[in-house]
């Protein structure tokens, strides 16, 4: 309904309800007349009832703004930045929590979505030029920078369940048909004459993880550090394009044909199978728990009055209907409840280890991803 068709039905309520209370306070004052007129002229009588009706539009309308105010309130607006592969999962999901919000509230919620490579959105969202109410990044280091930039609380992790992660998956190698690298294991993408395609880990969560996952499989499977490094430099050698998101990998190599082996996330991979483009892809057995954290932009929530909202859709997020959407999509889910409805989908892993198995974020960036630091080295050795 438009402002002009609620304006118009409004001033209808209010003369409606003006005449029927002006008919009531005319049947009492009738009823009492002549008990007003043994103290009261006949034109006090006059002037006590042009006020008194007054008092009745006034008290009608104050009733009327109340009553319009609860019964719909205005429209809000949530900005929702993400990581590129999440898109279809939140084109399942966001409808659903506006139904629900709608029924619940009688208030309209619309989203403004943006999707590109993890690292570039935090970038994005701590420099201002996109003020996201809500961020669903692909790992928490990336949400751990915008609280570092003042814009998330610290303690963001216990403001949702499962410390903020929403969203589960692992790594995949996937090849091309008939794997005639025989491709099989982390150690085959360091052979020669294999080439990878992957992300850079400066714009994209999944090379993040590409990288722990390579740096893992070696360093806690019993092999020292020395030994890890000259397995990843030979591994980002075997990788002469570095794409800026996953998304952008996964086109090089299925649409354009480029690259011996592709290393993505596993629903990435089963969702591209679904969709026609099918290649055979194989999930290491000593793999990395990629865990994808959402959280509330504390300073633009509160500069935009879009709290409460905000953290209804993240709690919804976790919720049975939305962790199935996940799950649709092949994410891990992380309800308990959805997990065990779709514990046979996914293989087993051997040897899952997670972030804190490498020491934690805040070692992490340091020790691999800062300036000068391992990757640094690693991409101009692999030049070299």
């Amino acid at each position: 309904m438009s402002k002009s068709q609620q304006l118009t039905q409004l001033s209808k309520f209010l003369a409606e309800g003006m005449q029927a209370y002006a008919m009531k306070a005319l049947q009492t004052i009738q009823l009492y007349k002549q008990t007003i007129k043994s103290w009261l002229n006949g034109h006090t009588v006059q002037s006590f009832v042009s006020l008194f009706l007054v008092g009745a539009f006034l008290s009608i309308a104050v009733a009327s703004c109340s009553g319009s105010s609860s019964a719909s309130k205005n429209d809000v607006k949530l900005k929702l930045v993400s990581f590129s592969v999440t898109k279809a999962a939140h084109d399942q999901i966001i409808p659903k929590f506006v139904e629900k919000w709608k029924q619940e509230h009688n208030q309209n919620v619309t989203f403004e979505q943006s999707y590109g490579g993890s690292g570039a959105q935090a970038a994005a969202v701590i420099a201002g030029s996109q003020e996201a109410d809500i961020v669903h990044l692909a790992l928490p280091l990336d949400v751990s920078k915008i609280q570092q930039a003042g814009l998330i609380k610290s303690g963001w992790e216990t403001e949702a369940p499962r410390n903020g992660i929403v969203s589960k998956s692992v790594a995949a190698i996937v090849t091309r048909e008939g794997n005639p690298k025989g491709i099989n294991t982390w150690a085959d993408l360091a052979k020669d004459g294999v080439k990878v395609i992957a992300a850079n880990p400066k714009t994209s969560g999944i090379a993040i993880w590409e990288f722990l996952a390579f740096w893992g499989s070696v360093s806690l499977t019993g092999g020292d550090e020395a030994t890890a490094l000259n397995y990843v430099t030979k591994v980002y050698k075997n990788t002469p394009i570095l794409t800026k998101d996953a998304r952008e990998a996964s086109n090089l190599f299925f649409q354009q044909n480029q690259g011996d082996v592709l290393i993505n996330y596993e629903n990435e991979v089963i969702l591209a199978g679904k969709n026609g483009t099918k290649l055979p892809y194989v999930v290491p057995q000593v793999n990395i728990s990629i865990d994808n954290p959402v959280a509330v932009v504390d300073k633009n929530v509160d500069k935009h009055g879009t709290r409460e909202v905000a953290q209804a859709f993240v709690d919804f997020l976790y919720s049975t209907e939305a962790q199935r959407e996940f799950a649709k999509l092949q994410y891990r889910p992380v309800n308990p409840t959805v997990t065990q409805e779709v514990a046979s989908q996914y293989q087993p892993i051997k040897t899952l280890f997670t972030s804190q198995d490498l020491g934690g974020w805040d070692i992490i960036q340091k020790k691999f991803f800062g300036d000068g630091a391992i990757f640094d080295k690693v991409k101009a050795a692999s030049k070299a």
